[in-house]
């Protein structure tokens, strides 16, 4: 499982001109799903998320996670994350979870999320808008297996 995080000011996501999630400081968390992920996989992953340290604190070095900031989660689910780039100019999605375990995994990290942080979320498996202004730059990608 890969997530791409970035801190954000303030993000949203829209499909078909309807705003499905829409976050004030916090993390844009950009989620692909591989065919060998797990629920204990995810997991893992949101529990690094929650405390990973890309936060401010008084003296501006990046100590604090989202928590402690009382910032929110904008998950958005991007497939494309998982995708071999690795040969030719066309990527490969045979690391991908198929359609029914991507959205199962994505519906249950989005579940585990809410249970610890305000989270809003995109839509599976939409053709998504989605708008944000990155705080810093600040981006990271995380992996877990």
């Amino acid at each position: 499982m890969k997530a791409l995080i970035q801190r954000v000011k303030h993000a949203k996501v829209e499909v078909a001109g309807e705003i499905t999630g829409s976050i004030d400081q916090g993390i844009l968390v950009l989620l692909g799903v591989e065919k060998e992920d797990t629920p204990d996989i995810a997991d893992k992953l949101l529990k690094k998320i929650l405390a990973y340290r890309i936060f401010s604190d008084e003296d501006g070095k990046m100590n604090l996670n989202v928590q402690q900031v009382a910032g929110q989660l904008l998950v958005v689910s991007q497939f494309t994350l998982v995708a071999d780039t690795q040969k030719g100019t066309r990527p490969g999605f045979s690391k991908g979870a198929s359609p029914q375990l991507g959205e199962e995994l994505y519906d249950y990290f989005v579940k585990q999320s809410r249970q610890c942080i305000d989270t809003q979320t995109g839509r599976f498996g939409a053709d998504m808008q989605v708008s944000l202004q990155n705080d810093g730059p600040v981006t990271f990608m995380l992996e877990m297996n």
